[in-house]
């Protein structure tokens, strides 16, 4: 009887310590994801159709970017932005998603630039859709089969028509006409 009393108790005893240690573990995993995501600074620079060039640079760490336009080198805070960013001071408000971003000085725009985007379906004969969103700008797609998860792909040089790939995917296309493939398989054509 008393030989299973020590025997549970030694057990009781190794998991309770085998539970602190793997707390202490999960604590010092999140301290070190959290100094690695601090250290972020992004610059960025845009030039809007006018040729005026913004350059930013955003501290994520600190809330804080950093704008040069014009000549002028302004600080401003983040806000809590429902999507995309959101930087503002007493007189400037900087604004965007992705490459679409807007300056603001009292209000009015001083600085704007927008990629060229162009949206496009097409359905094949089987009666699968390809929606794609060309990034003229970047040079980028973002597609969707049927609605499905994004496939992201990069352009390529093309002698005609239209080139797009990523690891997986390859997109051609020349006037109305798309290809998309995965590896050997053709998964849409119209």
């Amino acid at each position: 009887m008393i030989k299973r009393f020590f025997v549970i108790g030694m057990l009781t005893t190794t998991v309770v310590i085998s539970c602190k240690d793997k707390q202490k573990q999960g604590n010092i995993d999140s301290t070190a994801t959290e100094q690695t995501i601090s250290n972020d600074v992004v610059t960025q620079s845009l030039t809007n159709k006018d040729g005026e060039t913004l350059e930013m640079s955003f501290d994520n760490s600190k809330g804080k970017a950093t704008v040069n336009f014009n000549g002028e080198s302004i600080a401003l805070n983040q806000e809590m932005a429902a999507s995309g960013i959101w930087y503002k001071n007493e007189h400037y408000d900087l604004r965007g998603k992705g490459n679409d971003i807007w300056l603001k000085k009292d209000g009015e725009v001083i600085f704007e630039h927008q990629d060229n985007k162009v949206n496009v379906e097409v359905k094949s004969d089987k009666g699968d859709v390809l929606t794609m969103t060309f990034n003229n700008t970047a040079g980028t797609v973002k597609a969707y089969l049927n609605g499905g998860e994004q496939i992201d792909l990069e352009q390529k040089k093309a002698a005609s028509g239209i080139w797009y790939e990523n690891d997986a995917y390859e997109l051609r296309g020349k006037g109305d006409h798309y290809i998309l493939t995965k590896g050997r398989d053709t998964v849409f054509e119209n």
